[in-house]
Formats: C-alpha cells, sequence, structure tokens
C-alpha cells in the first residue's frame, strides 16, 4: 500500500488505492475513543437517573393519593 501525506495535517495520509483518508496518529484515535466512551456513559448515565425520578414522581403521586383517602376517611 502506498500513502501519501495530507498537506497540512499531521497524522492523516492518502491512500493512493482507494484513496481514502486513514489516521496514523494513534494516540489522537485513542482519545477520540475515550472521548466518545465518557459521552455515551454520561448518557447512559442520563436516562437511568431520567428513568429513576419518573419512578420518584410516580411513588410521590401514590402516596398523595394515600394520604388523600386517609383524610377523607376521617
Amino acid at each position: 500500500m502506498e500513502y501519501l501525506k495530507v498537506q497540512g495535517e499531521d497524522g492523516l495520509v492518502r491512500d493512493v488505492s482507494s484513496q481514502a483518508i486513514l489516521n496514523t496518529n494513534n494516540k489522537e484515535y485513542d482519545s477520540y475513543i475515550a472521548r466518545r466512551d465518557a459521552v455515551k456513559a454520561q448518557k447512559l448515565e442520563l436516562e437511568r437517573q431520567g428513568r429513576e425520578l419518573t419512578q420518584v414522581k410516580s411513588d410521590i403521586s401514590e402516596i398523595k393519593q394515600m394520604i388523600s383517602i386517609l383524610i377523607n376517611k376521617q
């Protein structure tokens, strides 16, 4: 495989046969993967917290109904 350096871009080369741009900077790639995984983990955590908040709201509504029933019985 023959590669040509991409002008003005360190760590990028063009594959002559396929014309694909390839990243040869492993440190930069690893950094990208770490950032992507961190964003994904944060999104999953926010979704979990949203489900938990929905459950807490439901529980509070149920408790309020129970209190209302008890008050009306008196």
